[in-house]
């Protein structure tokens, strides 16, 4: 494949969609035969606080920032059920992967998507009113079902952020790779080349990474922080784990 051929775009079958039992509809519905579009890689997911808070870093600061944070955490659908708590992440490769996923998902409102898109998959989502102590409405939050990536540039940003290398097959991988030539641990939002107790180690000599990622790293370890955070880093290191790092 090349080209075109290997365009990626990132979804997310978010907790709404699990619990009322759509992601049959939603995998039929994206499938080859529908879009053109195949499986690069899929994975099940427990998100955790650093995995969210990446995903969503563009909305810190507003006031659906923590109620969004505790949906895509499951929380919202099953906040007595953490073994339900989860997600189905999905990396889908073809020409135009971005425009054909949006179009099929619809806008991101579920009001406006029913309105302007009868038939989309958001069209079967809802809005929920957000209220403060004094039980005022002061926002919303858009249970939608399901995430699709916005442009080419947010689907690298994003399957970056959800996917090592080698959790997608070689021959699929759209973004240039490399690899360690040192050891890289993560603790406490700190970055360290050697063992510290209860750190996690996300790289050792060898291992495969986003050439993106390491250079961040690597950054890091000489002082010159890069574009992106080390927690856009390590999430993906992270994820499924139950340790407090």
């Amino acid at each position: 494949m090349s080209g075109k051929e290997m365009d990626k775009t990132l979804v997310l079958i978010k907790p709404d969609a699990l619990k009322n039992s759509l992601t049959g509809y939603v995998l039929s519905i994206l499938s080859e035969f529908h879009t053109g579009l195949c499986f690069a890689a899929t994975k099940i997911v427990q998100v955790n606080r650093i995995l969210a808070d990446e995903h969503y870093a563009e909305h810190r600061g507003k006031v659906f920032f923590d109620p969004l944070i505790e949906y895509i955490m499951g929380q919202s659908h099953y906040p007595k059920e953490p073994n339900k708590q989860r997600v189905i992440a999905i990396v889908y490769l073809g020409a135009d992967a971005v425009k054909k996923v949006r179009d099929i998902a619809g806008p991101t409102n579920p009001h406006v998507a029913r309105e302007q898109k009868p038939g989309c998959v958001r069209a079967l989502g809802t809005i929920v009113p957000l209220k403060n102590a004094a039980d005022e409405v002061v926002g919303t939050r858009m249970d939608n079902l399901i995430h699709a990536s916005a442009t080419d540039e947010e689907a690298e940003r994003e399957i970056k952020l959800w996917f090592k290398p080698n959790d997608i097959p070689p021959f699929l991988r759209s973004y240039p790779v490399k690899q360690s030539d040192l050891h890289y641990y993560y603790k406490g939002k700190k970055l360290f080349t050697s063992h510290e107790p209860g750190s996690i180690c996300l790289l050792a000599p060898g291992d495969l990474a986003w050439e993106s990622d390491l250079d961040t790293l690597q950054g890091i370890k000489n002082g010159k922080p890069g574009a992106q955070s080390l927690e856009s880093v390590a999430a993906k290191y992270l994820i499924n784990e139950i340790r407090e790092v």
